[in-house]
């Protein structure tokens, strides 16, 4: 493969990855599955691609200063951390890294790989031209894709094969950690978070109405509802783990909603989330697990149980929910603190 056609199907190829791979992190249903298809499919194309990549990057060395080639190198080996890591994440042979999760390393190389990749293509990227577009190249990209495809499909073999963890990872690429065992889930919260311990006879639940009337419930009539569900806690971290969750259904506690258009749901560390209204019937405070009273590292008093979501829509320590006329939507997507 030519020079030009492997930068430009590498770049797509890295592009495509990082688009897929912030995707998957947003959907907890459904697609998501062909989204982590996809951002599989497109990491491995790197793979595919690296004998060719490699004889260019050789070439590029031997011509240039060293001053001008070491930003270059850093991306390549901090894309190589990202596929390794990847495929042995997949695979689900190694959870950690020393203080690093999988995840953590996996995604950690690939943010850091970003601004070199930006400069790589800023300084020696290939500008698109209407040739690239060619029957031949189409049939050469076809065939990469084809390709990875393949070796996608034989690394699924492969897992199940070997009874390897990643035979049975979730839709979403997560491993179970402790599914119908409180004790085994994993403890985490949203970056600057930290595990509070909060008084629970003296705890509040605050609902404001969107004309700006205010309630509040104490945790005894919040925890005197008895609504269950069963439902996965799916984490971004790289784990789920299905569960039996006791409380009061949201739907039911804020009976009737007037002209709100969201809900939004507030921890006692300031950290939120905002549903449509929609989804309101579908969600659960609640206040027990498996039968027993929540744990402050899984959210005690009162932690919201939302089915269908990723892990950081499952808001812990919940102490204000606000019924307001603003859309879900205009929300970023994930939360910044």
């Amino acid at each position: 493969m030519a020079t030009r056609q492997t930068n430009l199907a590498l770049l797509l190829a890295l592009l495509g990855a990082l688009a897929t791979g912030v995707a998957a992190f947003a959907v907890g249903t459904g697609w998501v599955l062909w989204v982590v298809i996809a951002h599989g499919v497109l990491g491995l194309c790197v793979v595919v691609l690296a004998p060719w990549k490699s004889a260019i990057a050789a070439g590029g060395i031997d011509r240039r200063p060293a001053a001008s080639t070491w930003p270059s190198i850093v991306l390549g080996v901090l894309v190589v951390v990202t596929v390794v890591s990847g495929v042995l994440r997949t695979a689900g042979v190694v959870r950690s890294y020393g203080p690093l999760t999988d995840m953590q390393v996996h995604v950690g190389a690939a943010v850091a790989a970003v601004p070199f990749g930006l400069w790589h293509v800023v300084k020696r990227g290939p500008r698109p031209r209407r040739r690239d577009l060619s029957r031949r190249n189409l049939l050469r990209a076809g065939a990469v894709v084809g390709t990875t495809g393949l070796l996608y499909l034989a690394l699924e073999g492969v897992w199940r094969l070997l009874s390897l963890a990643g035979g049975d990872r979730r839709a979403t690429g997560s491993h179970d950690r402790g599914s119908h065992d409180p004790s085994a889930m994993p403890v985490v919260q949203w970056f600057d978070d930290r595990v509070q311990h909060l008084d629970v006879a003296a705890w509040e639940l605050a609902v404001v109405a969107a004309d700006g009337t205010a309630k509040t419930w104490s945790y005894g009539e919040v925890a005197a509802a008895d609504d269950r569900i069963t439902a996965t806690l799916d984490c971004t971290g790289g784990w789920f783990a299905e569960q039996d969750w006791e409380g009061i259904r949201l739907g039911r506690l804020l009976g009737d909603l007037g002209t709100a258009r969201s809900v939004q749901v507030i921890s006692a560390t300031g950290y939120s989330r905002r549903f449509p209204v929609r989804d309101v019937s579908g969600l659960l405070l609640a206040t027990r697990l498996a039968g027993e009273q929540l744990s402050a590292g899984h959210g005690a008093p009162v932690r919201l149980v939302a089915p269908g979501r990723r892990g950081f829509w499952w808001v812990k320590w919940v102490t204000r929910i606000e019924l307001s006329q603003r859309p879900w939507w205009l929300d970023l997507p994930f939360p910044i603190t």
